[in-house]
């Protein structure tokens, strides 16, 4: 009699039960996949790639400087009315055509040439750290995207079986309180809890649908984009220990490197400022021909000039760029300070984040154990009424906040190793990549 009330309870409670849409429809995407195309779109990683196309032609015009001199053609055609004396015929003429070839090279610049070799230098370093730093932020966040998909799915599933079992419960004690084996206030306890358990699945629907339109967004695609599920064995430990951790981010971290880089910037062009005190030397050879036709061939003039140049009074100028650049060249000395003070901070966080992680996933998947035991043990009682409903209800709540903790450790514990991947610079466990 008590299983028959109990499903005939159940029965009558399910259609209240919020469902929503199956996800097979949906696009999907895999990790590798998702952060190949999100890196592709991100603004600030084309931005850096483009940074590094144009430090590479300024450390090009860098190296010219110093070989080749500045070439300049230049030829025009003149109509003159009435005829004018033309120098390449040496009588008058409606036409008048010139052509004029020019060089010039810098013997002596102050030193701005070297030191633009040096800027150029580090700007080619800091834009490849730049473009590392921007490509592994991208793939952090599309990461986090990415997660964010997996942990509401599996949340929305923890949801749905606190819905269940709230739902299997109330027909359970609605049947003992038709027995008369349990008082109405089991039934109203129950009737409670599953209209909470109904509002959290509605509320986790909703954060799902955002997170797939969010991955959907970041991988470029016009709607919601459902994530693959990952292998579920979480790494067991780092493949680097905390002290080489800390020593390779210090040498190779993008951010490190890059704040090294626009110090040694600003300070090589603080030295190109105080080449502008020192005086100027040019050397410049100028080819020209007249004619009344193109090519002019009939009067050829070629000229070479040696410039100096001594600026002596130009109201502050030079002083006033040589002010601003010592000042640069103060702050981004100042960050790169700061940046190696805290290496060992940002590292020993991360490092210690996932070590934290790790243990608090193996320590909620016991703790699921526990309480999906500790759960039969109690429904068990309740059905033969040797427990009370409040103690049925506190093993079903320490049983859905353990599953979700484990749920939230598990994805934690991958977010924090992208992020300690993203200070290093690099993978920590490629092959996972590829999969």
């Amino acid at each position: 009699m008590l299983a028959w009330l109990a499903a005939t309870q159940l029965a009558a409670a399910s259609p209240a039960a919020v469902s929503d849409p199956a996800p097979d429809s949906l696009p999907t995407v895999t990790l590798p996949e998702a952060l190949r195309r999100a890196t592709g779109l991100d603004p600030n990683y084309v931005a850096a790639l483009g940074q590094v196309d144009n430090t590479r032609w300024a450390r090009r015009s860098a190296f010219a400087v110093f070989l080749l001199p500045a070439v300049a053609v230049e030829t025009d055609a003149t109509k003159n009315i009435p005829r004018f004396f033309n120098f390449g015929t040496l009588k008058p003429e409606s036409y008048a055509v010139s052509a004029q070839v020019a060089l010039h090279y810098d013997l002596f610049t102050g030193g701005q040439k070297v030191a633009e070799l040096t800027r150029s230098a580090a700007a080619l370093d800091g834009a490849h750290a730049g473009e590392l730093q921007a490509r592994f932020v991208s793939a952090l966040l599309t990461e986090a995207a990415y997660y964010a998909v997996l942990a509401g799915t599996e949340l929305l599933r923890v949801a749905r079986e606190r819905v269940q079992r709230a739902e299997q419960q109330l027909a359970v004690a609605r049947a003992r309180v038709t027995t008369g084996a349990a008082v109405q206030t089991d039934s109203l306890q129950l009737r409670l809890e599953l209209s909470r358990a109904r509002v959290g699945l509605v509320q986790q629907q909703s954060v799902v649908r955002v997170a797939r339109l969010a991955l959907g967004s970041r991988v470029g695609a016009a709607g919601p984009m459902d994530a693959v599920p990952l292998d579920s064995v979480l790494p067991s430990a780092l493949p680097v220990t905390l002290e080489a951790a800390v020593d390779e981010a210090a040498n190779q971290g993008p951010a490190y490197r890059l704040a090294r880089a626009n110090e040694r910037q600003a300070a090589a062009i603080f030295r190109s400022r105080l080449g502008t005190l020192l005086p100027r030397l040019s050397l410049t050879g100028v080819g020209i021909a007249y004619d009344n036709r193109f090519y002019p061939t009939s009067a050829k003039f070629t000229q070479l000039t040696l410039t100096a140049t001594f600026p002596i009074w130009d109201n502050f100028q030079r002083q006033t760029l040589i002010s601003q650049a010592r000042v640069n060249r103060d702050i981004f000395r100042a960050a790169r300070d700061s940046a190696e003070r805290s290496v060992q901070r940002d590292v020993v966080a991360a490092y210690d984040g996932f070590t934290t992680a790790r243990a608090t996933a193996d320590f909620a998947d016991e703790q699921v154990q526990v309480a999906r035991e500790n759960y039969r043990v109690q429904q068990a009682r309740y059905r033969t009424g040797a427990t009370a409903i409040l103690d049925l209800l506190k093993a079903q709540a320490d049983l859905d906040d353990a599953s979700a903790t484990l749920v939230q450790a598990r994805y934690a514990t991958r977010l924090v190793l992208a992020g300690l991947e993203t200070i290093l610079g690099r993978r920590l466990f490629p092959e996972a990549e590829q999969k």
